[in-house]
């Protein structure tokens, strides 16, 4: 398809997420909970090109999925689950004039499935882009809402709601779910000594493989409904979230690291199998180098990621990190910055 000039140029992009104390209270069959996660850089990145539609077409969005290797039309009027159901049904979310044909690119800067809330951030980032070309109707609240619905409502997926959040606000979030999926946000104003040791010591390490637990994740989710909403290790977490809260802004590092770690253990006490044994050996290898926490992110299991918060020596850290990055089996340390900003859309001038 041969394109003119572009009429309109948009770019939005969106942090990730780390280190969710709490995680798992912020879901359907928990009804309340307390959750605390970290925005982090690297950004998902998007870019849309918006063109005149001469020819009226229907399959009007082009999209090119970078990470993928991989490029297709889409009619926003009728998603489909045929390719990239996904990223279908986020476009269908916000109304795309017919008089526009649509070029999307899409990267993001880690491996797929890593346990960083990857999926949310491209969607808020995604609706985000749309929003500001559609005339920013929206707010950063409806839209981690309308990212939530794409997963839970649209695609029928299990999903609780501090990534969408967290892509949507960024900075480190303490999230209030009173009824879900409604909930309270603040953002910790953190003292720049504590914001910038915590930004030199956080440290995400990918184990080698991509997420891949569902069938695990279904065994964790029917114990839970079956208990309700009262699961001693869920209330467990809520207060670990509320006391990480508490230690950050006191700016008690040691005390936020303990937190990481007892969170860790009550995610294999609700279910052994979601610490895998590749996160008990980088977990090891942060304890030898005096490291003050780690945690599996997000729910856990095979695969995926964990955060470390690393001692305060920087030869300890570095030395900790050269040792995870020996380790082979495509098991690497990705670098990360606190990232103090959410959602930012703008257009190109």
């Amino acid at each position: 398809m041969a394109l003119d000039k572009p009429l309109k140029v948009i770019h939005s992009r969106t942090p990730l997420r780390l280190n969710d104390v709490g995680g798992w209270t912020d879901t359907w069959f928990a009804k309340q909970g307390k959750i605390l996660n970290v925005a982090v850089a690297p950004t998902v990145e998007v870019q849309i090109k918006a063109y005149k539609n001469k020819d009226h077409a229907e399959e009007r969005v082009i999209i090119h999925a970078e990470n993928y290797g991989e490029t297709f039309f889409v009619n926003p009027r009728k998603p489909s689950f045929a390719h990239h159901a996904f990223l279908q049904f986020t476009i269908s979310s916000i109304p795309i004039p017919e008089e526009w044909i649509l070029d999307i690119r899409l990267y993001s800067p880690v491996p797929a499935s890593i346990s960083t809330g990857t999926s949310a951030s491209v969607c808020v980032a995604l609706l985000g882009a749309l929003n500001l070309l559609a005339g920013g109707g929206h707010s950063l609240e409806d839209l981690a809402r309308l990212a939530h619905e794409v997963e839970t409502e649209k695609l029928k997926q299990q999903s609780g709601i501090q990534d969408q959040i967290c892509a949507a606000h960024g900075g480190i979030c303490y999230i209030e779910m009173y009824d879900y999926p409604q909930a309270r946000i603040e953002k910790l104003n953190l003292d720049p000594a504590t914001w910038n040791e915590l930004d030199r010591r956080i440290c995400l390490v990918y184990l080698g493989k991509p997420h891949n637990s569902s069938s695990i994740h279904e065994q964790v989710i029917a114990n839970l409904e079956g208990r309700g909403p009262e699961h001693g290790q869920l209330d467990i977490m809520k207060r670990l979230a509320e006391d990480g809260k508490n230690a950050l802004l006191n700016g008690d590092l040691e005390s936020y690291g303990g937190i990481m770690i007892r969170n860790n253990e009550c995610q294999r006490a609700m279910y052994s199998r979601l610490i895998s044994p590749e996160a008990d050996h980088i977990a090891g290898i942060a304890k030898k180098h005096k490291a003050l926490g780690w945690k599996v992110n997000g729910a856990g299991g095979q695969g995926g990621s964990l955060t470390i918060l690393a001692n305060a020596d920087d030869s300890l850290r570095r030395e900790m990190l050269q040792e995870i990055n020996s380790l082979g089996e495509g098991i690497r340390s990705i670098p990360v910055r606190l990232s103090p900003t959410g959602l930012t859309a703008w257009e190109a001038r």
